[in-house]
């Protein structure tokens, strides 16, 4: 069998509605633990980055380069009710702010 070091996943669920796409990241999230493999999961969804990883990294436009780090400090196995946690909303407005910061 194939056992890749890094999966990369380019906006896998860019184009399906919010509560198909969150449904996906609940799967995508039990597949992470059961085959523990490393992901590199590209996304223009904050809270859907918040909720899959353990590391953000904020991207500028052009010319592209790392413009912000987060570290994502939920337990695994994850609920899907840390979406509605405070320090998920909190967070999740951090990378905003970054966001816009890199995109002005």
């Amino acid at each position: 069998t194939m056992e890749p070091p890094l999966f990369l996943f380019d906006e896998p669920f860019g184009a399906v509605d919010e509560i198909t796409r969150a449904r996906l990241n609940e799967e995508t999230l039990k597949l992470f633990e059961r085959e523990r493999f490393a992901g590199l999961f590209i996304t223009h969804s904050i809270s859907e980055a918040v909720f899959l990883s353990t590391r953000i990294l904020v991207m500028s436009g052009r010319p592209g380069s790392v413009v912000g780090e987060f570290d994502v400090p939920f337990a695994y196995p994850r609920d899907p009710e840390l979406r509605f946690d405070p320090a998920f909303a909190e967070l999740c407005g951090q990378i905003s702010h970054a966001l816009r910061g890199a995109h002005s």
